[in-house]
This record gives C-alpha cells, sequence and structure tokens, in this order.
C-alpha cells in the first residue's frame, strides 16, 4: 500500500538522502568558488612575474612551475601591449599587472589603471655593477682556491640532474667570498631573477636592521599599531621580527588558509594580519606566520617620510650596496612591499645576500648592517627550541645533524635556499623547482657533499 508504514519511512530515507545531497552540492559549489580567487590568483600572480620580471616563457612556466592540482587545468592570457596575465578557471578569473619596478601586483580591490597611475620613483644606481670586481660587481675572481675541482664539480652535475631529489633552475657556492661553482639549467642565465619566495623574509630582516641603525626603530618596543587597543598592543617589533607574536595564524599552502587567502585574495596583507585576533600572550609561542613579516614592511612604510623615501629604501640602502640593483621588491594592490614572499634576483644577488651576513654585516668594506645584528639575528627564539633566530632558520636545534651547528639559512618556498655556514666559510645558493613532497632536494646530504669537496 502506498501510505503503509515501509512505504513512509522508505519515503522519508529518500528526502533526507535527497537534502542530504543537496545541502553537500551547495557546499562544495560554495568552496569552489571560495576557492577560485586562489586557483587562479596563484597563476595569474606568478606568470606575470615570470614573465615580465624574469623574463621567461609562458610555456616553459606552465610546463615546469604550474603543472599541478587545479592549477595545471586554469587557462592564462599574457598580454604583452599592456604588461598583464589573466587566469581563469570555470566561472571565474584573477589578472595580475607588471609595474616598471614594482613588478607584478594582482588585481584586487584596485582597478589597473589606478595602479598604472603610481610610478616608481627614480632612483639612479652610482655604479655598473657589469664593468666592476666581485663582490659588487660581477667581474669575478679567477683565483682558485681549491686544489682539486673533480669533487665540486661532481656536486654541480649531480644537483643539476636531480641528483639529490630535486630540481634546481641555478645553484651557486661561495667559499672564503670567491663564487668557486655557479651553473644554470639551460632556460636561465646569470642575469635571471629569481623567485625568493620566503627568502625575502631574510631581506626583510636586513631593512628592519638598517631601520635600527637609522635610530628608526627600536625593536624591544611596542610596533604601535592604532588598530591594537587591546592585548595585541603589548606586541613588539621582536615579537614580530621572531615569529612570536602571538596573533591567530595559518601557513597552511594546501588549502584556503590564511597565507593564501593573504597572497591571492586580499588587497592589503598587513591589514589582513593585523586584524587577526590573539591566540597566544606575544612572545611565549612560535610558529611561522608570513603575515607577521608583511605588517613589518607596513610598519617601515608608515616610518618613513613618504612612499618616495619607502620604495627607494629597500634599493638604496640594501640592493645597490651589496651589488644588486636590478633585485625587484614587489607590493600588494595597497602599495605595500610583499616582505613574506615576493623578492626577484639572481643568483649571484643572493650569494651577495649571503656574504653580507656571512661577514657581519660588513661587504665590500662598508657596513651595512649594525654591529652585532647578526649575532642577535642567528640567536634562537626563545620559544622556537633552537630552530629559527629573527626572520632566519638556525641549525642549533640540530635539525641537519651532519652540518655545523652554526649553520643559519633563509629558506622559501618549492626549493629556494640561501646557506650560510660561517665556520666552513660557506655560502650556498639553491633556487629551484620541487613541487611534490617526494621530491623534496635533501639539503643536508647537499651541504655534506659541498664541505667534503672544497676541503
Amino acid at each position: 500500500m502506498k501510505n503503509s508504514p515501509a512505504n513512509r519511512i522508505l519515503r522519508g530515507i529518500l528526502k533526507t538522502v535527497l537534502v542530504i545531497f543537496v545541502l553537500a552540492l551547495a557546499f562544495g559549489a560554495w568552496y569552489i568558488n571560495s576557492l577560485i580567487p586562489i586557483i587562479t590568483g596563484y597563476p595569474a600572480k606568478y606568470l606575470c612575474s615570470a614573465v615580465f620580471v624574469s623574463g621567461r616563457e609562458q610555456a616553459e612556466v606552465e610546463a615546469m612551475d604550474l603543472n599541478f592540482s587545479f592549477i595545471k587545468y586554469v587557462k592564462s592570457e599574457v598580454n604583452l601591449k599592456d604588461s598583464s596575465v589573466t587566469s581563469r578557471f570555470l566561472w571565474g578569473k584573477s589578472t595580475a599587472i607588471y609595474r616598471n619596478g614594482f613588478g607584478a601586483t594582482l588585481l584586487r580591490d584596485v582597478t589597473a589603471e589606478e595602479l598604472k597611475k603610481i610610478q616608481f620613483p627614480a632612483i639612479e644606481t652610482k655604479f655598473n655593477h657589469e664593468t666592476i670586481a666581485w663582490p659588487l660587481g660581477n667581474i669575478l675572481p679567477d683565483t682558485a682556491i681549491i686544489t682539486d675541482t673533480s669533487k665540486l664539480a661532481g656536486v654541480t652535475e649531480k644537483i643539476m640532474n636531480g641528483g639529490y631529489n630535486g630540481h634546481a633552475f641555478a645553484f651557486m657556492v661561495v667559499y672564503k667570498g670567491i663564487p668557486v661553482a655557479e651553473v644554470y639549467q639551460p632556460q636561465f642565465n646569470a642575469k635571471t631573477r629569481f623567485l625568493s619566495w620566503s627568502v625575502a623574509k631574510s631581506f626583510t630582516n636586513a631593512l628592519a636592521e638598517i631601520m635600527v641603525k637609522d635610530g628608526l626603530w627600536d625593536i624591544n618596543q611596542p610596533a604601535g599599531i592604532p588598530e591594537w587597543q587591546d592585548e595585541r598592543k603589548e606586541i613588539t617589533i621582536n615579537d614580530l621580527l621572531q615569529m612570536q607574536s602571538g596573533l591567530k595564524w595559518n601557513e597552511d599552502y594546501g588549502n584556503r588558509s590564511d597565507v593564501t587567502v593573504m597572497l591571492y585574495c586580499e588587497n592589503d596583507f598587513a591589514k589582513f594580519t593585523y586584524n587577526q585576533p590573539l591566540e597566544y600572550p606575544h612572545g611565549t609561542k612560535w610558529y611561522y606566520s608570513s603575515g607577521s613579516v608583511n605588517v613589518l614592511n607596513y610598519l617601515m612604510r608608515q616610518k618613513l617620510a613618504d612612499d618616495a623615501a619607502y620604495y627607494s629604501f629597500a634599493k638604496t640602502r640594501l640592493f645597490d650596496k651589496i651589488g644588486a640593483p636590478d633585485a625587484v621588491f614587489e607590493v600588494d594592490a595597497s602599495g605595500t612591499q610583499v616582505g613574506s614572499s615576493y623578492v626577484y634576483a639572481t643568483a649571484r644577488d643572493y650569494a651577495r645576500f649571503g656574504l653580507l651576513y656571512l661577514n657581519d654585516g660588513v661587504f665590500a668594506g662598508e657596513r651595512i648592517l649594525p654591529e652585532g645584528w647578526v649575532k642577535y639575528t642567528t640567536t634562537p627564539a626563545s620559544a622556537s627550541e633552537g630552530g629559527y633566530g629573527s626572520l632566519f632558520w638556525l641549525n642549533k636545534g640540530g635539525n641537519m645533524k651532519t652540518i655545523p651547528e652554526d649553520m643559519y639559512s633563509c629558506n622559501g618556498h618549492d626549493g629556494q635556499q640561501i646557506y650560510i655556514i660561517p665556520s666552513k666559510e660557506l655560502v650556498v645558493v639553491v633556487l629551484g623547482y620541487s613541487p611534490k613532497p617526494d621530491r623534496v632536494m635533501n639539503f643536508e646530504q647537499l651541504l655534506g657533499d659541498i664541505i667534503l669537496a672544497v676541503e
């Protein structure tokens, strides 16, 4: 019978299943829609920088760097006339534009026309680094300081052919201040600007040090953000430098998290971060936060006289001083430099940056960073268990047990690394791409082989 108890139960079950199915479908559509700005924003921004800052070809970038997850299904259009990239997936799209001096910026709550009205200040570089000697210039010394070069040649061949379980784009070793190895994949060369990813955090450390040297910052004082009128007002610049601010933060790159929302959905990265609630008392818990570094860059912007002074600061006080005048520090849509992720520089520039720290903040005879700051930088944050200092990773916690404890490093997503080993007088630069968990490069083995090769 149609109205029998069994039929009524069956209809009820079917109705419940249908409701659950519709709700699941609605949630799935909502969640995918929330991911689309990330799915389209990542390739738009990445490809725009790769083409217009690094000078790479679209097809090569898509085949090598963007061939993963949902990203490989995104369709991107590079417009050479207006220096833009538009990426589309399902019903969504994102656009990034290139501006000279600023690099590539993802459009969020601002138009291309509005951004293009803002011009990067004209700054004259007072030297041509192609005509002067290393380290300030690109004329490399020919002094042989390694008796047997065959071991290092073997390391170089191995890393460029995936022998350390990773795909290196560029590799450079500086021993006792002199480059002893430098090699590139065929599509790159010594003039190619490579993406830093989180290596940029260590550049922010250097800029913070210069702010201190100029008397503009006392890192032990509260950051002074007006919006912080609750417990957050006690957060210091030092807390931000050591990633112990206590602000709520999720650094998971595999889904919609704080870091992916910040980089691909937001207009103002610093504002998004400093509006986060306090999760722990400041200075008591260490956890990785790209957002904290963008707050530091925002604070620099607020402290310097105006935007012209702010945009000139990194170039005149750091990049030019270490022989890297062509380095690019990209900005978010609000105009603040993205200290968490977006510096573009050559392999030699990254090596020079490592030398600056190896030499205690002195470069080519000039003190760039205040005396004692490198010691502060390499002093472990109180809650990091010896693993992190001030925007540099440390080996004091014994992460690499076979490598000297005094090693410290700038670590970036997808295999960007600068290793500094004072006891061995070594700087090692690896720039590459390792998109899969099982393709993470064995950096400990690499460093061990380099040490054996130079000694």
